[in-house]
């Protein structure tokens, strides 16, 4: 579960978000819609904890903004999947190193490392091009990497800032059933966007982001 209780965040003196409770449940699917510069972004870097929040707390399963300690931090992204509108991809690496990088990083062990990436890559449909540099891809297939990426230490959450932003329309529309099919896996997902057209005649949660509120819609 997580959960934004009486939260305000403040930069300087730019109110972001004001006093905003959301909650997202395990297994759920959420857009964030709103404007850029509405606050979206922000919502998921306090979910990661990123940043703490100016008043309120913020809620991770077991883990709190209120008492969260650095050393702890990484065990909190353990369960959770980021994947960012401008990949990050490595460039001196191929894509299966890529994905195994998240796993070097939070100590995986090494007969385990194959299997894993093998497994996130065949679930993101590209399995084949596991030896291909990043800069070899498209920007829908490195967007795949990145959410294979995200994927690939079986996160309870994945939260997607933006993923289909630098992509065209068809696309946007193939990574977005990708995350479709990953969340009927059991992944919930939480994915803010500016593009209304990709969330039009969805059955998916919708959360606006606006004027520092939040508030569930429904999209006609």
């Amino acid at each position: 579960m997580i959960t934004l209780s009486n939260v305000t965040m403040t930069f300087g003196n730019h109110p972001v978000l004001d006093d905003i409770f959301l909650q997202i449940k395990p297994g759920e699917f959420v857009f964030l819609v709103g404007q850029t510069g509405a606050g979206k972004s922000t919502l998921l870097r306090l979910m990661y904890m990123d940043i703490l929040p100016t008043e309120g707390i913020v809620s991770v399963g077991k883990y709190s903004s209120s008492n969260i300690e650095k050393r702890e931090k990484p065990y909190l992204r353990r369960t959770l999947g980021i994947v960012f509108q401008d990949y990050r991809l490595m460039e001196d690496r191929n894509v299966f190193d890529n994905v195994a990088f998240t796993l070097h990083v939070t100590g995986e062990k090494s007969k385990h490392i194959k299997k894993k990436v093998l497994h996130a890559l065949g679930d993101i449909g590209l399995a084949h091009q596991r030896n291909k540099m990043a800069h070899e891809l498209s920007g829908g297939e490195q967007q795949r990497v990145v959410i294979a990426r995200a994927l690939v230490n079986s996160p309870l959450f994945l939260l997607a800032d933006e993923p289909t932003g630098n992509l065209d329309p068809g696309t946007s529309h193939e990574i977005l059933q990708l995350l479709r099919d990953i969340n009927t896996r059991g992944t919930a997902v939480i994915m803010a966007t500016h593009n209304y057209d990709l969330v039009r005649r969805t059955n998916e949660r919708i959360v606006q982001v606006k004027n520092g509120k939040v508030y569930d819609v429904v999209m006609k």
